[in-house]
């Protein structure tokens, strides 16, 4: 899944940890996943490395605050995180040359899931990717993954690709209600 506008609130170029909030009931949406045995990975585009705004280890600081606040709020953990550093405009004075120019982890490039698809043993096949973008449901087209559009963050509304989500829903909660589908789990206490 996608991390800002899915997982916490979207906010421009977010840079620091202190700018994290969790969106409305993403906390105890991963926390079903978890108990169901679902997988649990982000895949995020972090471009504010590239433009000079902060360093992969205040990422990756920000995703340890991430990890922590869902495990406060929910007792939630992701199995992993994965981003991409870069941005793809070379012509900016601004910013880290080394983190400009092309890549293949960028979305809608797969490389980001492809690491996961190694690390863990995926079959896109029988994957899910929950986005707030275009971007993010060009990217699950692209491996081949079931998409799911939630309306928080983008809902889509970005524009950036032409494609069409296989289902959307308001937010992280419904759609792990289509991730996890009828049975056992959805049955109340």
């Amino acid at each position: 899944m996608d991390r800002d506008g899915v997982i916490n609130r979207e906010v421009d170029l977010l840079r620091r940890a202190s700018q994290l909030a969790l969106v409305p009931g993403a906390a105890e949406a991963i926390r079903r996943l978890n108990d169901a045995g679902v997988l649990v990975i982000v895949a995020t585009n972090q471009p504010v490395v590239a433009r000079g705004l902060c360093s992969e280890d205040d990422v990756r600081a920000i995703h340890g605050r991430l990890e922590e606040m869902l495990g406060e709020a929910a007792g939630a953990r992701l199995d992993a995180v994965y981003f991409c550093p870069h941005h793809p405009e070379t012509h900016h004075p601004d910013g880290v040359p080394a983190y400009r120019g092309p890549c293949d982890c960028r979305k809608p490039a797969i490389g980001m899931l492809e690491q996961a698809r190694q690390h863990f043993g995926l079959d896109y096949g029988k994957c899910f990717l929950v986005g707030d973008s275009t971007r993010d449901i060009q990217t699950g087209a692209n491996a081949g993954c079931r998409t799911i559009l939630v309306r928080t963050g983008y809902g889509g509304q970005d524009g950036r690709f032409a494609v069409e989500p296989d289902v959307v829903v308001d937010d992280l909660a419904a759609a792990v209600d289509v991730i996890l589908g009828p049975g056992p789990q959805r049955r109340a206490p």
